[in-house]
């Protein structure tokens, strides 16, 4: 589908960046722009900053950047017109009719289809469960104490023996094997043809946030592995950015969610009452899951309702640290003696469940425990890696109040000098040493080779040129797009220059002319924040240098050409003469 120019541009200028991006990534204001956990890798430190003023994101750590579009099309796999779409029907924008390409129309359709099957998957699966062929299912989700009442609303069903009667099922319902196999119920060999996923289990149907039936998860009846097992991921299902039972806790009247391990648990609580429990797919809880409940404004804090096993202490603390991550608040419920919340709540009842959760611990405040108790205090080496331990999850805390609350709580129940941590906890921090804009913190994921000196020189003075448009009468007397003359960079600056002397500038617009894996560069050029140069005392003078560095190195470049023309040695010798000009000058 094809849009105009004008269209897509009118789409990207009433959609505000920091607002779409912060409905998938937890933003804080630093200096002129946002910052924030990159949602494209494994960002531990936030190294992802998105300009307001410049419409524009960028990961100093990946490397990913771009506008709303790209946004889009990166996070939700959208194709381009899909994302002009959905930021039109955010804005309001009414976009003309216009005819769906053959491409299009082919994958709309496939889409359709394999929903429409899924649901027809999951009416069989149910009716399954209440014939002859589900009495082992039914007799399992009873002994479960479920009522019909809930199965009927989780649409719990049974896959028997013989996997293959789902599919012939289907195909009696004229699907074709092409869009059984795609909706992931069944694989193709070409020896066997099509094999059923799920036989002789409990079905668990898994709906997106608008109820439709996107894959499925089994229970196996007996000691057979897997216990569970999950449809594969598709073109329509993707785990980690779907959770088991949102589509009912987002309606929840409860101000947080209740996050669990299994399906069971989830459906145990919501028959108990809880209808805000959700759990994770088979994985483990993932940053697009957190981020996927933080779109909930008014309900900012989890609530871990994880086994009280290791296992499930092991994985509470990966997901205090994501919810930490998400800017979520972050609770954990203490279920001891019992092993998980469909047995707490069976052994005990809602009522004691409800003041668990009202005790809740502090997110923080377990994971202390935990290295406390992992620890041996009446060794002093044991209590100096538990302190250091606390330093480190102190650090994760951004500064101010909330640290300062954290810092005393744990220092008065364990013990610790708040002095000595508080000082240990300055030190940390200014040993960070100074970067650069372009200088991407190394990890042991994203290792980049630094760029030369010339391409940091100049991609500074270009994001100083959009940075404050105003100083491109003066700087532009002396330089030219051929001067920045490493990569992208001269490109670049014919754009920035084009725009600024017609009076058009508009750092997001700028990004139209370069391609896909272009872009990244681009941005990280343009997106770049330079408020402590700004802010320096210094800066006219670094300002002044800078022009002067590229200036210098396009000169080099020059002179070094093999060109043994008049011409050449003619402005070879202006290009010096206009050197010497500017370093005695004083442009700022």
């Amino acid at each position: 589908m094809f849009y105009s120019d004008e269209i897509i541009e009118e789409v990207r200028l009433r959609t505000n960046i920091v607002d779409l991006i912060s409905e998938y990534v937890s933003l804080k204001r630093k200096g002129n722009n946002y910052v924030g956990l990159c949602p494209f890798h494994n960002d531990h430190n936030p190294s992802f900053s998105v300009s307001e003023r410049k419409q524009m994101y960028k990961c100093f750590s990946c490397g990913e950047g771009g506008n709303v579009y790209s946004f889009l099309m990166k996070y939700e796999s959208m194709t381009f017109p899909e994302a002009v779409q959905t930021l039109a029907a955010r804005a309001g924008i009414s976009l003309p009719q216009q005819e769906d390409t053959p491409q299009q129309k082919q994958r709309m359709q496939t889409r359709e289809r394999v929903m429409e099957l899924n649901k027809q998957a999951g009416n069989f699966f149910y009716k399954e469960l209440h014939s002859p062929h589900g009495e082992r299912g039914l007799e399992y989700l009873r002994g479960r104490q479920l009522t019909d009442e809930t199965i009927l609303k989780f649409g719990l069903g049974y896959a028997g023996k013989d996997g293959s009667r789902v599919i012939e099922y289907l195909r009696s319902q004229g699907f074709t094997d092409e869009e059984i196999r795609l909706s992931g119920l069944a694989s193709f060999s070409e020896k066997d043809g099509l094999s059923g996923l799920f036989w002789n289990r409990v079905i668990f149907p898994i709906q997106d946030a608008a109820g439709h039936v996107i894959a499925f998860g089994g229970r196996v009846m007996g000691d057979a592995k897997p216990k569970y097992l999950n449809s594969p991921e598709t073109d329509f299902f993707n785990k980690r950015r779907n959770m088991y039972g949102y589509h009912l806790a987002r309606r929840s009247r409860a101000d947080h969610f209740i996050l669990c391990e299994g399906y069971m648990d989830v459906i145990a609580m919501h028959q108990a009452g809880f209808d805000e429990a959700v759990a994770s797919l088979g994985t483990a809880f993932t940053v697009e899951q957190a981020n996927l409940l933080r779109r909930h404004t008014d309900r900012n804090r989890i609530y871990l309702a994880y086994d009280s096993d290791g296992p499930g202490v092991t994985a509470a603390l990966r997901a205090i640290e994501i919810c930490r991550e998400a800017g979520l608040g972050c609770k954990v419920i203490g279920l001891s003696p019992q092993k998980d919340p469909d047995e707490f709540i069976k052994e005990n009842g809602a009522e004691a469940f409800r003041e668990r959760i009202a005790n809740a611990e502090n997110g923080f405040l377990f994971q202390a425990r935990k290295l406390y108790e992992s620890s041996d205090q009446t060794d002093p080496d044991s209590r100096t890696r538990f302190q250091e331990e606390v330093l480190k999850l102190l650090l994760k805390v951004p500064e101010g109040l909330a640290r300062n609350n954290y810092l005393t709580a744990v220092c008065e129940r364990y013990q610790i000098n708040p002095d000595a941590l508080q000082k240990e906890l300055r030190v940390r921090e200014g040993t960070a040493p100074e970067k650069s804009p372009y200088e991407r913190p190394q990890s042991t994921r994203v290792k980049k080779e630094a760029e030369n000196t010339a391409a940091r020189d100049q991609k500074l003075l270009l994001t100083w040129l959009t940075e404050e448009p105003e100083l491109f009468g003066p700087i532009s007397a002396y330089l030219q797009p051929e001067d920045y003359t490493e990569g992208l960079n001269a490109r670049l600056a014919e754009e920035v220059y084009r725009s600024l002397r017609d009076g058009t500038y508009d750092p997001a617009s700028i990004m139209k002319g370069f391609s896909e894996e272009e872009l990244p560069e681009v941005a990280g050029v343009i997106g770049a924040d330079l408020s402590e140069l700004q802010e320096s005392p210094e800066r006219s003078k670094i300002l002044q240098d800078l022009v002067c560095k590229v200036k210098e190195h396009s000169v080099a470049v020059y002179a070094a050409a093999e060109d043994p023309s008049i011409e050449h040695m003619q402005e070879a010798l202006r290009k010096r003469q206009q050197l010497e000009e500017l370093r005695r000058k004083k442009l700022f």
